[in-house]
C-alpha cells in the first residue's frame, strides 16, 4: 500500500459543480474494461502497465488505466448515433497503472476530466482549454500552460496541451489533453493537483 494525499470531497464537489455550470453531464465510469480498448489505443506493450487478468469466461479485462480511450469507444459504438452533438461529459474516476510508485505517480489514482465529443474545431478545443484554465485559476494553482506539446498516447491526432506545476519536480504535469478523432478533452491527476495546492 502506497501513501498518498487524500482526494478531499470538497475539492471533488467543487470540480463537479464547475463542470455542471459549464453544461457538462457527469459520466460514471466502470472500474473494469476490456484490455483490447487500451491495446488498440497504445499498442500491445501497454499490457505491461495494466492490472490485466481474465474474467470467469476467459475474456481479457483490466482495471481501467485512463478514461479517454474508453469514452472514444463508447462514442463510436453507441453515442454518436443516439446522443445530440456536441456531447459534453465529465468524470471523476479511479484509475490503475502497474508501475513503480513515486511522488505524484501512484498505482491507484483519481482522474478528473472532461470530453467534448462531436463538436467543431477549433471552437471545441478553445472551450475545453478555457474550462481547464478557469478551474486551475479558481483553485489558486501556480501553473504554466503549454498549448503545443506532443502527447504520449497514440490516439491524439495533433499537438496537445499540458498544465505544469514546476514545484512538483519530475512529476510536474498536473493536467493534459488534446484532440482525437471523436472530439477533444483533458484530464487532471487529482493527487498531483492536491500536491500542487499544498506547495
Amino acid at each position: 500500500m502506497e501513501p498518498k494525499p487524500s482526494a478531499t470531497p470538497r475539492l471533488l464537489l467543487g470540480c463537479g459543480g464547475h463542470f455542471i455550470d459549464a453544461g457538462y453531464e457527469e459520466l460514471v465510469v466502470p472500474a473494469l474494461w476490456e484490455q483490447q480498448t487500451f491495446i488498440a489505443k497504445a499498442g500491445p506493450q501497454i499490457v505491461d502497465q495494466l492490472y490485466a487478468f481474465s474474467d470467469k469466461k476467459a475474456r481479457p479485462i483490466c482495471l481501467v488505466p485512463e478514461i479517454t480511450g474508453l469514452i472514444q469507444e463508447v462514442w463510436r459504438a453507441t453515442w454518436s448515433r443516439n446522443e445530440p452533438r456536441p456531447m459534453r461529459v465529465f468524470y471523476i474516476a479511479r484509475c490503475y497503472r502497474y508501475e513503480r510508485p513515486q511522488a505524484g505517480r501512484y498505482r491507484e489514482f483519481t482522474q478528473v476530466g472532461v470530453e467534448l465529443l462531436g463538436g467543431k474545431a477549433p471552437a471545441d478545443q478553445r472551450e475545453v482549454v478555457d474550462l481547464l484554465v478557469h478551474l486551475l485559476d479558481e483553485l489558486g494553482v501556480d501553473y504554466a500552460l503549454d498549448a503545443q506539446v506532443r502527447r504520449g498516447l497514440a490516439y491524439y491526432t495533433d499537438d496537445g496541451f499540458e498544465a505544469r506545476c514546476d514545484q512538483l519536480g519530475a512529476q510536474k504535469q498536473i493536467a493534459g489533453g488534446g484532440r482525437y478523432d471523436e472530439g477533444v478533452g483533458w484530464a487532471i491527476g487529482l493527487e498531483r493537483l492536491l500536491l500542487a495546492l499544498a506547495r
